[in-house]
């Protein structure tokens, strides 16, 4: 894979804070013309360091305000185990993230719903028939302190 220089990581940093940005807009930026700008654009993309564009909603304007982090510890700790777990987490759309953790926690879950009731519910007729999952531990965010989707390169 080919190393990224300077104007690469600061086409990248603008595409982060802004993936709206056309390539004629970065080009300006970095007085460059649009053509090479959008080429290595295109190639970022297709060495896959730029995976997809998306957008980040406000979580309180989609009625979605409530965050928990979900601390899930498993019985059994077997392939087969963690493998269904990771493909039944897939299809919850309240997990936003989940990772796979070393130490006390087997897995992290982020989730975002309407309120404690919902998040009860979630765990009450979903998260809860997922086979295996020994113990739970959920933590509520109080406040966002940092929210970011940037890397810092």
């Amino acid at each position: 894979m080919e190393q990224l220089d300077t104007i690469d990581k600061t086409i990248l940093r603008i595409l982060q804070n802004d993936s709206k940005k056309t390539a004629k807009e970065i080009a300006k930026t970095l007085n460059l013309t649009a053509s090479p700008v959008y080429e290595r654009i295109r190639r970022l993309e297709k060495q896959g360091f730029i995976k997809k564009y998306v957008a980040i909603l406000d979580k309180k304007l989609i009625d979605r305000p409530v965050t928990t982090i979900c601390q899930v510890s498993m019985r059994y700790h077997n392939e087969a185990f963690i493998e269904k777990f990771e493909e039944q987490i897939q299809s919850l759309e309240e997990v936003q993230e989940c990772y796979h953790m070393a130490g006390e926690v087997d897995f992290i879950l982020k989730i975002n719903t309407k309120g404690l009731e919902d998040y009860h519910n979630f765990v009450k007729y979903k998260l809860s028939k997922i086979e295996n999952i020994g113990v739970l531990n959920s933590t509520f965010v109080l406040k966002d302190i940092k929210h970011t989707s940037q890397f810092y390169i």
